[in-house]
């Protein structure tokens, strides 16, 4: 029986009400959410743990290596949000719960059955794998421990297990193991590396205005300690390090780091909820230079200028130090994982003018960019813009142009929102631009296709990433081939259609399949470069079928493959 509407919104409504009389209380339910899945919680990945230009926002649990464990509602609620991407969290489920809270499910290999004939539907009806769905409260309702999907390994993910989360009412994303989830965790965390910055003009550290990496001394207690600092002014430190928790070797985040200057704490930094909205700015957290020539992310225990993070706790003078002359400081740096397990660092400081420091190196360009006015900049056909607010800091950019090629300077300075580069094409006849596309060269000179938007004799591409920009021409059409039949074939017996596709340039934007020229649904796994149909869908249903699948590039090179195979 249909659910009327007006009692879909009255349910809905009184979700809001629950949520807003429990948002009053100060605690958080302890006993209210479940496990989602039948195996005990083994972490891939923490909450907050630092990822590429994002903090992590679940709970990554490991499926024993394994895809098909069944996937359960953690509390009762309905399902909000059902979203399909190929990247990203790939099948994703939302739980709405009563008391507010949401809980999401990510990386799924497929969804229970009322939820998939629900999603399918809809599929088909705008004949698209990729799809976003709202469904309201009294359409998808679930009980606690209900299933809900199987665990899979679909979208961005590198390995099968569950992305799991739990968002508050403005949907940030929580730890979810502060609502009493057991994680079991013996280990305490790792230091792999502690640094020293000099910050003010004049400040030195060691001889040093640059970064200096000290030497890590493992005491018998389990602490450690580094050779005695010789510093003056003002200065930072930054710490790189990770936490196992038991059944695991991955190397996730921490949850909480503490310093403290002579016994009284001058910063902390916790990891029990941010937005998505401020998540890009982890790059002011890390130091982003030392990340990208050396992949190990080094948290800077103060906080840059405008850096709008939620995630500190108490900061003196925004965690930094005044070091003055003649005197001694202890500084210690305390590592906490969620289970309480802690490493610590204690760093004694000399303070001491230096008549012998290395001065910091400064190339200054003809191009500053600043963090208030961006910047413009223009070669024979090629210019560049950057927005005022895309940069955290001014910047001395290294910025050339060499015939269709341009250089950004290199991916050592991070980029908050997009700045555009535009190439003018008009040598190039109409039937070349069609193929042609901007891409961003790699360290190894590989091209990778940056979005490109086409008007007229101009291109355009926005990004985030400093680098070399070309313009490439794209002629080849994608491959295609089948995955799992042969033309003529029968496959009564078999559950999946698979084709397999691939381009080598610009990449595969778009593909569609008919069966005897209606439309069937196919999924599209970038990681195998396979399309998949299940023919549970009951859609084909004749015994001889003409298959036909069309793929595009993303400078619409197109290839058709056509095939006929037999069913009983």
């Amino acid at each position: 029986m249909n659910t009327p509407r007006f009692m879909k919104r009255a349910t809905s409504l009184l979700f809001l009400i629950l949520f807003s009389t429990l948002q009053s209380q100060n605690s958080l339910p302890q006993d209210y959410f479940n496990n989602p899945l039948d195996v005990p919680i083994v972490l891939a990945g923490t909450f907050g743990e630092l990822r590429s230009n994002h903090f992590h926002s679940g709970l990554d649990i490991k499926t024993q290596q394994r895809e098909g464990l069944a996937v359960k509602a953690s509390a009762a609620g309905y399902i909000s949000r059902i979203n399909i991407q190929h990247y990203g969290y790939g099948k994703a489920l939302y739980i709405q719960h009563p008391n507010g809270y949401t809980t999401v499910y990510g990386h799924l290999q497929k969804l229970a059955p009322k939820i998939k004939e629900y999603l399918r539907k809809q599929q088909y009806a705008k004949e698209s794998y990729e799809i976003e769905l709202f469904p309201e409260a009294g359409d998808l309702a679930v009980e606690q421990g209900e299933l809900i999907a199987y665990s899979g390994n679909t979208g961005g993910s590198g390995g099968p297990h569950l992305h799991f989360e739990i968002r508050d009412g403005s949907q940030r994303p929580m730890n979810a193991q502060m609502f009493g989830l057991d994680v079991p965790d013996s280990k305490k965390p790792m230091i792999q590396g502690v640094f020293a910055y000099p910050l003010g003009d004049d400040a030195h550290v060691n001889n040093s205005q640059e970064r200096q990496k000290l030497n890590l001394i493992p005491l018998n207690d389990g602490t450690y300690t580094v050779n005695q600092v010789e510093a003056c002014g003002e200065i930072g430190f930054g710490i790189s390090t990770v936490d196992q928790q038991d059944g695991a070797y991955n190397h996730n985040g921490v949850f909480k780091i503490e310093a403290n200057l002579n016994g009284d704490q001058v910063f902390e930094v916790n990891f029990e909820k941010f937005s998505f909205a401020e998540t890009r700015h982890l790059n002011q957290l890390i130091d982003y230079e030392y990340y990208t020539n050396n992949k190990s992310r080094v948290q800077r225990l103060f906080k840059t200028a405008g850096n709008p993070l939620s995630i500190y706790g108490e900061l003196i003078s925004e965690g930094k130090l005044n070091v003055k002359d003649s005197l001694d400081y202890q500084y210690t740096i305390k590592v906490t994982d969620f289970k309480g397990n802690e490493k610590v660092v204690r760093i004694p400081i000399k303070g001491q003018i230096s008549d012998r420091i290395q001065k910091k190196e400064k190339v200054e360009t003809e191009y500053l960019a600043t963090a208030q006015n961006g910047l413009s900049a223009k070669g024979e056909k090629i210019d560049i813009y950057i927005p005022g607010g895309s940069l955290y800091e001014d910047a001395y950019l290294d910025i050339s142009f060499n015939g269709e090629t341009v250089k950004v300077h290199k991916d050592e300075i991070p980029v908050h929102k997009n700045f555009t580069i535009g190439f003018d094409v008009i040598n190039y006849s109409e039937e070349e631009k069609e193929r042609l596309f901007i891409a961003r060269l790699s360290d190894y000179g590989r091209p990778n296709y940056s979005t490109t938007y086409k008007k007229g004799n101009r291109f355009t591409t926005g990004t985030r990433t400093f680098g070399k920009y070309t313009l490439v021409k794209d002629t080849t059409a994608p491959r295609v081939v089948p995955g799992n039949f042969y033309d003529g074939q029968w496959i009564s017996n078999n559950e999946t259609l698979k084709v397999k596709i691939s381009d080598d340039l610009s990449g595969i934007d778009a593909y569609r399949a008919t069966v005897n020229g209606k439309f069937i649904l196919m999924e599209y796994e970038y990681k195998n470069n396979t399309l998949t149909h299940y023919f549970s869908d009951d859609v084909i249903t004749e015994t001889e079928n003409n298959l036909k699948v069309i793929v595009t590039d993303n400078v619409g090179n197109t290839n058709t493959y056509t095939a006929k195979f037999f069913r009983k």
